[in-house]
């Protein structure tokens, strides 16, 4: 895409809270899915992110990349609800809290027709789709898939161009090095323009994935150092691109964002750029509503 790629969205400057791995754990189950969302609106969340998995290979090798053990929170047979599914469901229940991918693992899907689904949840919830893409780990899964582990991270790059054209214009062309179409009129298109694209990772090729293609960068976790070097490799990619830095959000974990030094956390989260706090979703598995709500009030109405 290069240097013709264009910033179709711009975010606000405030620092916003979300919960990962939204789709896990008492909230595989619908009425908790509904209780839970309701209440993290209420109490001023932002966003819901979500996880993904098509199937899990028993006994895998590959090595999870967020935990010392190379292994996935959770047993292997821990129910994962289709992202998108899910998000459906909580859309029609609610209606300012911003439902995410966290990540969708981008190169495992088909991008035209994924640029359909995505775009009509877009549509029923409207606008309120945020897109959070990764290029996977687990290559097992992508065997059973029957995608190319080695291709992953070239599709993924091909897919955010295809789901881009399908979504803003009239009769959409785009060829690239996996997908091809010309002429194509795909209905609906998302109430913005965009789906905005988080590139979620924490290498440096995901740095420059989301400097050169990113409406924004989700880096799981990192020290403050970490974070600081990730998002100026972010910026700086992005002016190598002819991209605005300033129009990238960044989104980080905010395990350091609870106890007694939560909103000292948060204030040293923004002096590093990060607009986005998001918090794993057990610590809400008990006393949900209340869990949440007190976070509302001792937190996110403080900042």
């Amino acid at each position: 895409m290069g240097s013709d790629v264009r910033t179709l969205y711009r975010y606000d400057r405030r620092v916003h809270f979300a919960i990962a791995f939204a789709n896990t754990g008492p909230f595989v189950d619908p009425d908790r899915a509904i209780e839970f969302a309701l209440a993290a609106e209420a109490a001023g969340f932002e966003s819901l992110w979500t996880v993904e998995h098509v199937v899990v290979p028993a006994g895998y090798e590959s090595q999870y990349p967020y935990d010392r053990s190379g292994r996935m929170p959770g047993a292997e047979d821990s129910p994962i609800p289709d992202p998108i599914v899910w998000l459906t469901y909580l859309a029609a229940a609610t209606s300012t809290l911003k439902l995410a991918t966290g990540v969708l693992i981008l190169p495992q899907r088909n991008p035209v027709v994924l640029a359909k689904e995505l775009a009509t949840l877009d549509q029923l919830s409207k606008g309120r789709l945020l897109l959070g893409i990764g290029s996977g780990w687990l290559e097992e899964e992508f065997d059973a898939i029957g995608v190319p582990f080695r291709e992953r991270g070239a599709r993924t790059d091909d897919a955010v161009g295809a789901l881009r054209a399908l979504w803003s214009q009239d009769r959409a062309s785009y060829d690239g090095r996996f997908t091809q179409f010309r002429d194509c009129i795909a209905r609906p298109q998302p109430v913005r323009g965009t789906i905005p694209i988080h590139v979620g990772g924490h290498t440096d090729v995901a740095a420059r994935r989301a400097g050169r293609l990113g409406d924004g960068f989700f880096p799981a976790s990192g020290t403050h150092e970490q974070l600081r070097a990730s998002f100026d490799l972010v910026r700086s990619t992005a002016i190598d691109h002819g991209r605005d830095p300033d129009a990238i959000e960044f989104t980080t974990g905010g395990n350091g964002a609870i106890g007694p030094n939560a909103l000292d956390e948060v204030a040293k989260l923004a002096d590093l750029g990060v607009r986005r706090v998001i918090l794993p979703s057990f610590l809400f598995f008990r006393d949900t509503a209340d869990a949440l709500a007190r976070y509302g009030d001792e937190v996110i109405a403080r900042v």
